[in-house]
């Protein structure tokens, strides 16, 4: 009698004395227990595929099996234990037994007619010589069937798969009162008598999958009563009727998936099915769905609705189905859904509402859905987005956006997907430890080297100011890609360990659209500048008689038309918010690539002119430049005399234009590429963006001081001379004598050709500044190697 209490009393003690229980653990808003020992780990730790708890429970119950799985397993559970208290007993080989007894008796009756008889019950029967029997299953699969075969009648498995049959007799399968499952997937079949199935008292799977069935005549499935799966997969279908489905009295799951149903009918369409639990409609071309339809399927616990066409919902369209466990709408065309939508799902456990193009989701939309576990609302911009929509739901375990930011929005969801878009993560800007590194190496390289070109190019005393005009503002622009890495560094650094708290701020901030602003700048500029000086280079080889040499005038007038050019590009998605949306804030790094959906017209057609328009254009017309220019020196070296020199001499140009021309085509065609891609909508990791981003797009920025100005000859030489000098006067030093004087040099750089220093030329010589054009062959690839 004292047993009780003294077992009660011990509970409590233990619950006092080993409070170690995974159960008790408290922890903070979006924190998690590890299990059964004390630790809390943030909700970005759990179920990200790394062992953060170190006895793996942040990694444990990750699956997402709420639904039609669960749902499935449990049905299963519950129709063995009905059915067989031996569920895992195999049955006898009948058919197999009676084969082999059909063989004995046929070798052993000539030799003993006395001694033995038959038995009185029939065996195998005919089977078709193609045909495989299996136990008390017949297999005919792939065996150019025209027609249903006549087989013994005592089997229990029927598979007539991917044959060439076209109609089915009417009482074709009378005979197999036996038959628990018939399969004739893949096959011709185009319509189905009333009578086809008659006297199939026992069939309990149907599968009438890939064929081309329209029309299922009312009462077709009249006697078979005892159907649980009915499978009309991958058919015509383009109409139902609830007659269609009469007798059906113990139907537990419906497949009309990939059909074409434009409609579900008026009258409920259950009231034939009382015991259906599934129901799936994937696939099809439904528009709308009606109140009555579902008024008769109260058992209903998994509705697919998912692919369809679906715009509009009524506030009571899912009212009757109190019992439903699944919900799945994704791939419509819903835009609004009523408020009270959901308040008669009690029971509901998953909701998939993913890839509808919905405007905005209200505060309180998902209140009623108390025992929700999974949520999905992938492909959604939530622009509203807040706790509230998340809170009531208590019992949350999965929930799927489509930005991982608004993880931040359901703290209390142990797995929140996705954990990061390819650029960034729930907690840094920049979620790959390579990029996070590499954004300031490439930063640094990219301001080193074109702040040491703006620095140096006044040294050389070159003849064609106006080149190195050009490609000082080159410079200044491939320098803002630099400025603009950096930033993007700092701010990583900033958000360093918290990202997913300021993502959505970010993104949206006035900062994130300066830097994106900043990168389209120097891109666009840098573009219009390199196609500017390949047309200068272009004008002065291929057209070396004719008096189109720049003007000072002129060469400062183009710069300052495309720097502004550059500006406005950079600025006029700021001006209009409502027709470009967030331009520059679809991603942590602000660069408006836009390879994926962004929910805004304007904004795509935008960036498809500036990368597939602008850009493409200007590579095509550098490519074709370099080609020509490279052809007419070639065909003017061919009359050349000294021929050893001269093939030199180009193959050095040839290596020379192919770097510059290589560069632009690494940088360029993968963007081109990406962005046919995305109009064909092929799905583009965010992985590759932030690759292009930070190693693909500084390509030219980095490499352009160096094959503008680094590698020409003029700074060669006068890298040189520094040296020469240098040691001229370390040599005095050391000597102590006085120090000499060294000559100073004129660094000729004929790229393009200009007018050369007064002082250098004979006025006899050169009358007409046209007439400077007419320099030798020999010269011309001097000046360009």
């Amino acid at each position: 009698m004292t047993s009780g209490p003294v077992f009660f009393y011990i509970l409590i003690l233990g619950k006092y004395l080993f409070p170690g229980s995974g159960q008790d653990v408290k922890c903070s808003l979006g924190y998690f227990p590890c299990g059964n020992i004390t630790k809390c780990l943030p909700q970005l730790l759990h179920c990200n595929g790394v062992d953060d708890c170190g006895n793996q429970a942040d990694e444990d119950n990750c699956g997402d099996n709420n639904g039609w799985s669960l749902q499935f397993d449990k049905y299963f559970v519950s129709y063995y234990r009905m059915t067989s208290p031996y569920p895992f007993e195999t049955q006898t080989s009948e058919c197999s037994f009676h084969f082999f007894l059909f063989i004995t008796l046929l070798f052993l009756v000539p030799h003993y007619p006395h001694s033995l008889q038959l038995p009185s019950y029939s065996v195998v029967g005919s089977v078709p010589m193609q045909c495989l029997c299996r136990g008390l299953e017949v297999d005919c699969d792939e065996t150019n069937l025209r027609a249903v075969p006549s087989v013994s009648s005592n089997v229990t498995v029927m598979s007539l798969q991917w044959n060439l049959i076209r109609k089915l007799p009417p009482d074709g399968f009378k005979k197999y009162h036996n038959l628990q499952k018939l399969c004739l997937q893949n096959n011709k079949i185009r319509s189905i008598p009333i009578y086809a199935f008659r006297g199939l008292y026992s069939l309990t799977k149907l599968y009438l999958s890939h064929n081309r069935i329209t029309f299922l005549k009312p009462g077709v499935f009249e006697d078979l009563h005892r159907l649980e799966w009915l499978i009309i997969e991958d058919n015509h279908l383009s109409r139902i009727s609830p007659l269609t489905f009469y007798g059906l009295n113990s139907l537990i799951l419906l497949a009309l998936m990939n059909n074409v149903l434009t409609h579900l009918p008026d009258k409920p369409l259950c009231q034939h099915m009382p015991r259906l639990h599934w129901l799936d409609f994937e696939g099809n071309h439904i528009h709308n769905l009606r109140n009555l339809t579902f008024i008769s399927c109260s058992n209903l616990t998994v509705l697919v609705m998912r692919k369809n066409k679906i715009n509009h919902l009524n506030e009571n369209t899912f009212a009757p189905l109190q019992k439903l466990d699944e919900l799945d709408l994704g791939s419509n065309k819903i835009e609004n859904l009523p408020s009270q939508l959901f308040k008669d799902l009690k029971e509901l456990s998953q909701l998939n509402l993913s890839y509808n193009p919905i405007q905005k989701i209200q505060a309180d939309q998902f209140d009623y859905l108390v025992k929700l576990k999974s949520l999905s609302l992938e492909g959604i911009e939530i622009s509203n987005i807040q706790q509230r929509m998340f809170r009531p739901l208590l019992n949350l375990s999965h929930i799927y956006f489509k930005k991982f930011q608004y993880c931040g929005f359901a703290p209390h969801v142990r797995s929140c997907k996705p954990n990061t878009d390819g650029i960034s993560s729930l907690e840094n800007l920049l979620a790959n430890i390579i990029q996070r590194v590499f954004v300031w190496v490439v930063s640094a390289v990219t301001c080193f080297g074109n702040i040491f070109v703006i620095c140096m190019r006044p040294y050389i005393r070159s003849e064609n100011k106006l080149h190195a005009m050009s490609i000082i503002s080159l410079c200044c622009a491939d320098c803002l890609m630099g400025i603009y890495l950096f930033l993007i560094g700092a701010f990583d650094l900033k958000f360093r360990g918290e990202y997913n708290k300021h993502a959505q701020l970010w993104m949206e901030s006035i900062h994130c659209q300066l830097v994106g602003s900043l990168a389209i700048l120097s891109t666009e500029v840098s573009v219009l500048l390199l196609t500017f000086l390949t047309l200068e280079k272009y004008i002065c080889i291929v057209y070396p008689f004719r008096c189109l040499r720049p003007r000072k005038c002129r060469t400062i007038t183009v710069l300052i038309l495309i720097w502004i050019t550059g500006f406005i590009v950079a600025l006029i998605p700021l001006t209009d918010k409502e027709f470009f949306k967030n331009y520059y804030g679809t991603n942590g790094v602000c660069f408006p690539l836009h390879s994926e959906d962004t929910g805004s017209t304007g904004a795509q057609i935008y960036s498809v002119t500036i990368f597939l328009g602008v850009n493409l254009a200007a590579f095509i017309i550098i490519v074709f430049s370099y080609g020509s220019m490279f052809y007419s020196v070639h065909q003017s070296a061919i009359t050349a005399t000294e021929i050893r020199n001269q093939v030199k001499k180009e193959m050095i140009l040839a290596k020379r234009f192919f770097f510059i021309v290589f560069t632009d085509a690494l940088c360029w065609i993968p963007i081109f590429v990406l962005k046919f891609l995305s109009l064909l909508q092929v799905e583009i990791p965010g992985t590759i963006t932030s690759w292009v981003v930070i190693f693909i797009l500084p390509i030219n920025s980095a490499l352009n001081p160096i094959l503008y100005t680094l590698t020409t000859r003029p700074f060669k030489e006068m890298i040189h001379q520094f040296w020469y000098n240098y040691r001229q006067r370390k040599s005095v030093d050391s000597k102590g004598s006085q120090k000499t004087y060294a000559p100073s040099f004129i660094w000729v750089e004929m790229w393009p050709l200009q007018e050369m220093p007064p002082e250098l030329i004979k006025p006899a010589l050169f009358t007409d500044p046209c007439e400077l054009s007419l320099i030798s062959q020999s010269t011309r690839l001097n000046s360009y190697s």
